[in-house]
């Protein structure tokens, strides 16, 4: 098997509403964190029927190496239990198209109830992005906007975010 050098490049926003709710359908997802080190995280995935492992690198700006391997579901069910960082991120991830580009929405759940967050991969750094209607803030380039991150603050408090507001 051969490995590619991945990289991603990708934009972060808050939702202004719920109008791109309209006919989509949403996959759950399960994610969980084997390391939160600043300079990279492993997050064990399962949603969909299919699991996945991932490794990524420290941000620089919207782009950062990744690195997604496909893992059997009985093993990811395994790693989020037994050996991931708790609490669990636990979401329902929506995606839709705009243009020539491919949004997801991500809805979170249990600790992380309220809050919602629209990313778009780009191909490359400066590439227009054609923004619908419902997308609010940019908030790529704010330090800790982040899953990992986010999962680090739970574990921090102990206790779940509350309820996150949008702009």
């Amino acid at each position: 098997m051969q490995t590619v050098m991945a990289r991603e490049i990708e934009h972060k926003y808050l939702v202004r509403n719920g109008s791109w709710r309209r006919a989509v359908q949403g996959t759950p997802y399960r994610q969980g964190y084997l390391s939160l080190d600043p300079e990279r995280s492993v997050r064990v995935r399962l949603g969909g029927g299919k699991a996945f492992l991932t490794v990524k690198g420290k941000s620089e700006g919207p782009a950062r190496d990744e690195f997604e391997y496909p893992i059997p579901v009985a093993d990811a069910e395994h790693m989020l239990e037994a050996l991931c960082i708790q609490p669990l991120i636990e979401k329902t991830r929506y995606t839709i198209a705009h243009g020539t580009l491919k949004w997801e929405v991500d809805e979170f759940a249990g600790e992380n109830e309220g809050l919602t967050i629209a990313e778009v991969e780009i191909e490359h750094e400066g590439q227009e992005i054609a923004k619908p209607g419902w997308v609010g803030e940019d908030v790529t380039a704010i330090s800790g906007i982040s899953t990992s991150t986010w999962c680090g603050i739970l574990i921090r408090n102990g206790r779940g975010a509350g309820r996150w507001h949008t702009a």
